[in-house]
């Protein structure tokens, strides 16, 4: 059980990570990324393929990962955001532009083969892959009953590390407070002198950078890499997570993602691992009953 623990920890960090670029976005725009899983799948494509086709060191390739998921955040404002903000639609045309743009990358993506157009992108097709062994150092340690892989282990500290990060900005510098402005009250932050447009473009490359990281995780500690992983393995479960911390909250979305990945172990401890992927929407489901503003229940505006 202890075993268990640890590996809810693990995959919470990552729950939360990913959650966290989900909920930022709703905090300043009042609408959710659904391309956002796909940008978590971008990453973790790119950094692999420059691994195993171009021969770079892991850390070039996850930098270039990062980069490239940063780079969508400005394709997701540009071209699907802020041309239907400007003509004043409403937020389902957003969040219908976003899945549009998500279904694009992943086809994208899974047409990645020897020969094709996005051959330099991604030359496994459909197919599930891993990092080949030694890409980076992965010793196991033995802690009492415990067995803690490097690879593993390693994402606690940064994930906690670039949220703890994230919250200092947002409370605590100028750029924060820019961006809470934007969410509290768009209009008059432009009267402000504010430039609203930049703030949301800021937001959406913090956003996707911190959903790429998230994907380079995922596909280092689980060994699960394919074009599909974003929309399998974690958009619902995302979804879950903001909504279990409540909508728009950053600490809600640290704290609900380990919740989600403590209640996940301890669903498969208990009933098996088939039940596993509905633990999210059973936990959806009760949280929209019971408490639909999640644990951090204040005004969306607040809560930035």
């Amino acid at each position: 059980m202890d075993q268990q623990i640890v590996n809810a920890i693990f995959i919470g960090s990552i729950y939360a990570l990913f959650a966290v670029g989900y909920t930022l976005v709703f905090g300043i725009l009042d609408i959710l990324n659904l391309a956002h899983s796909a940008v978590f799948m971008l990453g973790a494509a790119t950094t692999y393929t420059l691994v195993v086709k171009y021969g770079q060191v892991f850390w070039v390739a996850s930098v270039v990962g990062i980069a490239a998921s940063a780079l969508m955040g400005l394709v997701i404002e540009h071209v699907c955001l802020r041309p239907l903000r400007r003509r004043q639609a409403p937020p389902i045309a957003a969040l219908i532009s976003t899945i549009g743009l998500a279904l694009i990358i992943v086809a994208a993506v899974e047409q990645g083969k020897q020969g094709s157009l996005f051959s330099w992108l991604w030359v496994d097709g459909a197919n599930s892959v891993a990092f080949p062994a030694g890409t980076i150092p992965n010793p196991t340690w033995h802690v009492a009953d415990l067995s803690l892989d490097a690879s593993k282990v390693v994402i606690i500290p940064v994930s906690i590390a670039l949220m703890l990060v994230l919250g200092y900005v947002m409370r605590y510098t100028q750029i924060g407070r820019g961006l809470r402005a934007v969410a509290e009250n768009p209009r008059a932050a432009r009267l402000m002198g504010l430039d609203v447009d930049r703030m949301i473009t800021l937001t959406l490359v913090i956003s996707s950078a911190l959903g790429g990281l998230a994907g380079i995780l995922f596909g280092v500690a689980l060994g699960d890499i394919s074009p599909y992983i974003g929309r399998d393995n974690v958009e619902v479960r995302g979804l879950a997570v903001i909504v279990l911390g409540g909508m728009g909250s950053i600490p809600g979305a640290v704290i609900g993602g380990y919740l989600l990945g403590l209640v996940e172990i301890l669903a498969v401890v208990t009933f098996g691992s088939s039940v596993r992927g509905g633990v999210a929407f059973a936990a959806l489901f009760l949280l929209l009953i019971l408490r639909p503003q999640g644990l951090f229940g204040t005004r969306l505006r607040e809560r930035i």
